[in-house]
């Protein structure tokens, strides 16, 4: 039973020695320089100098200048004592088109980095794909060609064998159900389509993607590598007597049609009927969920917020509050029935609202459906309203709500924990304030607040109560 404060705000909770802390960042986030040293465009080159399709106008093409700075950002970390540094390749750096020989200079860079966290104590944890597709392969159908699936096990292999056992988790990908429904579907994300059938073939080819580069991997990386998918699984509620049946559809998508695959060797029977209007499923060649089933050795878990569903009546206008920016379409192909009611504050900048519980449900639910699997938070963090004070010693981020907010996830994990949760860190999203997708720059979810007109760096007050947190491994007051 959960003892503690009801709001998540408890203070001296101690995590174990092995526990890792760290934060996390994403390549076309951070890094910049998109056209420098023989990268190539990636969709998201491509949707955000589309007119109307990301706020103001923003672009990555700048975005931290991490390329030109990562030395500084490592230091940086060192300074605020991260054991683990969770970042991503961008594969358009590595193979310009997606297909053919390495990029050199793209390779050396990445291992640059990585030379440099392991030379500052910091463990690396190398996500292979964060939404940046090379647009030839988007070209070619992306996602929803199969083709891409198999050029992903050839890049992969690629990276392998540069990083090697340097690499302290190999993580596949990123969320693909953000690739995958809000890519396809609902049209939010990049490539910006609005397509139930081509978001469903790239949920199957996605999850393809995954075990054909676990197996590349597991070729050509030495010693004992540990290998993991990213999930931002759905932390579901029904409301009502119809709330049972939108959380099961809801479910589905969300959340059953990637576990099933990677962890049980199947998808589930009540997806495909759910989605028999839209697609026949005839993407799943025979044998493909034995490729997508490899072996784990950990589960990322990405975490911000609950959904609160039903179905819909048909009266009146339908709510649909599932904290994803409208741009027409659907993220949940199959299921226009269901409603997304609006959740109980207090809300983030995002909209989402703060619900610590959601996260300690989340991860209770994983360990008792797969006991043997070790889980480890990926992302969570908030983004708010950030402004910077002239105090005695300089300016400063008295970012008093991401705090709070940190400390009652940090919370919820430890209660997880406590739960026989085998969770294995903690990698706070995000390092620094950067490219917010569909947002742009108006968004700051940083620990460390930068100004994008002259790239400074500055921790906030978040970041030195997590610092506090990683030296003495107890929830700080």
């Amino acid at each position: 039973m959960t003892t503690g404060s009801p709001d998540y705000r408890d203070s001296g909770l101690e995590f174990g020695d092995d526990f890792l802390f760290g934060s996390a960042t994403a390549s076309y986030q951070i890094e910049g320089a998109y056209d420098e040293d023989g990268r190539g465009p990636s969709i998201w080159d491509t949707f955000s100098h589309t007119p109307g399709k990301v706020w103001n106008g923003d672009t990555g093409d700048v975005a931290d200048d991490h390329y030109h700075r990562w030395e500084a950002d490592l230091d940086l970390m060192v300074e605020l004592g991260l054991e683990a540094y969770r970042f991503s390749i961008a594969w358009p750096r590595i193979q310009p088109t997606g297909r053919g020989p390495a990029n050199e200079v793209g390779l050396a860079f990445y291992e640059r980095l990585v030379d440099g966290l392991i030379a500052r104590g910091i463990r690396p944890i190398a996500t292979l794909y964060h939404w940046d597709l090379p647009q030839a392969l988007e070209d070619e159908g992306g996602w929803t060609n199969r083709a891409t699936a198999e050029a992903f096990a050839d890049y992969a292999r690629l990276v392998g064998e540069r990083l090697g056992d340097k690499i302290s988790v190999w993580t596949t990908l990123n969320e693909p159900w953000c690739s995958a429904y809000l890519g396809y579907g609902s049209g939010a994300h990049a490539p910006g389509l609005m397509d139930g059938a081509k978001a469903l073939a790239a949920v199957h080819h996605l999850n393809l993607a995954h075990g054909l580069a676990v197996a590349a991997l597991r070729e050509v990386v030495p010693g004992d590598p540990q290998f993991s998918i990213t999930l931002n699984l759905h932390v579901i509620r029904p409301s009502g007597e119809t709330g049972p049946e939108a959380a099961r559809r809801i479910d589905g998508l969300a959340n059953r049609v990637f576990l099933g695959p990677l962890l049980d060797g199947e998808y589930p029977a009540d997806v495909i009927a759910d989605t028999a209007g839209i697609t026949d499923w005839s993407f799943v060649k025979p044998g493909d969920t034995d490729l997508i089933k490899q072996p784990l050795h950990l589960l990322g878990v990405n975490y911000y917020s609950t959904v609160t569903v039903r179905m819909w009546d048909g009266e009146g206008a339908k709510v649909n509050a599932d904290g994803h920016k409208d741009m027409g379409g659907t993220a949940w192909p199959g299921s226009d029935g269901v409603e997304f009611l609006q959740q109980p504050g207090p809300y983030t900048e995002m909209g989402w609202n703060i619900d610590p519980s959601g996260l300690e449900d989340l991860l209770v639910a994983l360990h008792e459906s797969y006991p043997g699997l070790p889980l480890m938070i990926t992302e969570n963090g908030a983004a708010f309203d950030d402004v910077v004070v002239e105090g005695e010693t300089g300016p400063a981020v008295h970012d008093v709500e991401r705090t709070d907010y940190l400390r009652r996830h940090f919370t919820a994990a430890h209660r997880a924990i406590a739960r026989g949760v085998d969770l294995r860190g903690y990698q706070v999203w995000s390092f620094l304030d950067n490219f917010e997708w569909g947002y742009g720059y108006s968004k700051r979810f940083g620990i460390v607040r930068v100004d994008y007109d002259t790239q400074e760096r500055l921790p906030k007050d978040s970041a030195l109560w997590y610092a506090e947190l990683i030296r003495t491994r107890r929830i700080p007051a």
